[in-house]
């Protein structure tokens, strides 16, 4: 669809304005007069001026466009159904090693909002810091899916959404059931005093199905999540798993107990995923690290934390993905990096600034969550790289264990873990045996990754929920593994 360049209609929803003032928007600010939106200045060369004589060590600019739809569910209630749309942006200043960040939700606040920046670095500089250095970048980015969330009326997301709940609330024994959808489409420009100017559209879509089943004062629930890079048709032929979503939860009230101790585990990718992502993704943060001694002390690269099956990787150029991407938010290309090859720590993920301090190579892994944020150290794939072991032999060695599948919740402290898992069963002799109530598993992550003994050749990669960091929540990321074993792991059950 093509659109006049000097003059763009008004409408007055607020989705149908984000959609028709795209083209204009991509490279222009607008000004309304009289109904009409007129494009007046080149956006770049808007962003471009407010970097002159700046009289810092660094200056970028981010401004945002966003639509977001949320859809949401209890029991048989809407809770709400709401189509919104945000723009604005934020400017970072470096001075004397001292960061400044301003953010600004009106375009004519720009110019204010970076000499704003420029003063709080200076305010608050320290100890040195001179940003590795990089030829300038452009680029424009933009990868629309096929069925893309913008092209998707409200009614029919809503549609869809009202058979899934009606599955799940028609179910026997199921008391209520929590249904949250979300999907935006960000057009996200980006601009820096060393020359870059970065244009990127980044569509996101993210679905979460739960069903609470009780019988007297029994009550067990389950769920599933899914998410796509702002693919609509990813989630219309769910019904399936609305309605596995309510049996499981009504089978949880009539399966038996874990005698709580050591067990050989197995755990299947969507869990082994989440493990990677918590409990060990996060200790690769390099801002933890650098701020923390005794992280620093734990996590020195070089050393062995597993097997030499063992391999970890975050990679932002997987296709296809929530939690790719062409640029991070510092306008650094995203990249592959091995943070344990071989059961030994080779890498860890950084900003331009982690990078510097800790005397590195960057990694394209400062993200933000919006325009009212500061990019901080972000994972974006993460995952277990298969091994060769099928599911069946890995089972086939185990005389008892457990299997555990999904989440459920779960937290981390530094190297210490809990994760409760969405569903459990007994491993009799090889054989998957009784369902179990929900477990949880407790450890110590360096413990655990040597005591990982198998690990499948089944990978997948789990793209439901986000990733919360520092009030930044949620940011779309994927993590994923094939089915690992590990020998002893602590298990609680009731």
């Amino acid at each position: 669809m093509s659109f006049p360049r000097e003059l763009c209609p008004a409408v007055s929803r607020p989705l149908q304005v984000m959609r028709f003032f795209a083209p204009c928007a991509f490279g222009r600010v607008q000004s309304r007069i009289r109904g009409y939106s007129r494009c007046v200045i080149p956006m770049r060369d808007r962003l471009s001026e407010a970097l002159r004589n700046h009289g810092a060590d660094h200056v970028e600019i981010r401004f945002e466009e966003r639509t977001l739809t949320r859809i949401v569910y209890r029991g048989a209630k809407l809770e709400e159904a709401s189509l919104l749309s945000d723009s604005g942006g934020c400017v970072r200043a470096l001075v004397d090693g001292g960061w400044g960040f301003a953010s600004f939700s009106d375009i004519d606040a720009l110019e204010h909002s970076a000499a704003r920046a420029v003063i709080e670095a200076r305010y608050s500089s320290g100890e040195q810091l001179v940003l590795p250095g990089r030829d300038p970048i452009e680029a424009s980015v933009s990868s629309l899916p096929a069925v893309s969330v913008a092209d998707v009326p409200l009614q029919e997301k809503k549609q869809l959404l009202d058979e899934y709940n009606d599955i799940i609330m028609s179910s026997p024994r199921i008391q209520s059931s929590h249904i949250l959808y979300s999907d935006s489409v960000r057009t996200v420009r980006y601009a820096a005093s060393d020359g870059s100017y970065i244009e990127q559209m980044i569509p996101d879509l993210s679905l979460r199905l739960s069903a609470v089943a009780r019988a007297e004062d029994e009550v067990q629930q389950a769920g599933e999540s899914v998410g796509s890079v702002g693919d609509f048709a990813s989630i219309t032929a769910l019904h399936e798993e609305a309605r596995g979503v309510a049996e499981r939860a009504a089978a949880l009230l009539d399966a038996g107990s874990l005698k709580g101790g050591e067990y050989t585990v197995v755990l299947d990718p969507v869990l082994a995923g989440v493990f990677t992502h918590e409990a060990f993704g996060h200790l690769s943060e390099a801002d933890l690290v650098y701020r923390n001694p005794h992280m620093r002390e734990l996590m020195v690269l070089g050393r062995r934390f597993g097997g030499r099956h063992l391999h970890i990787i975050d990679d932002a150029t997987l296709p296809s993905l929530r939690g790719s991407y062409a640029y991070d938010d510092e306008g650094m290309p995203g990249q592959k990096t091995h943070l344990i090859r071989e059961g030994v720590l080779e890498g860890r993920l950084h900003s331009r600034e982690t990078a510097a301090r800790m005397g590195e190579k960057g990694s394209g892994n400062a993200r933000a969550i919006s325009f009212r944020h500061s990019p901080i150290v972000r994972m974006s794939n993460t995952y277990i790289e298969p091994g060769g072991v099928s599911l069946s032999d890995m089972l086939a060695d185990v005389g008892e264990g457990v299997y555990v599948k999904d989440w459920y919740g779960g937290q981390t402290s530094l190297e210490m873990f809990t994760f409760s898992a969405g569903e459990a069963y007994m491993i009799r002799n090889g054989d998957l045996a009784d369902m179990l109530r929900p477990v949880v598993l407790t450890g110590n992550v360096f413990t655990t990754l040597e005591r990982i003994d198998a690990i499948g050749d089944d990978l997948n990669m789990n793209q439901g929920g986000g990733c919360g960091k520092s009030g930044q929540s949620p940011l779309p990321v994927s993590n994923g593994s094939p089915h690992i074993r590990i020998a002893r792991c602590v298990v609680g059950g009731r």
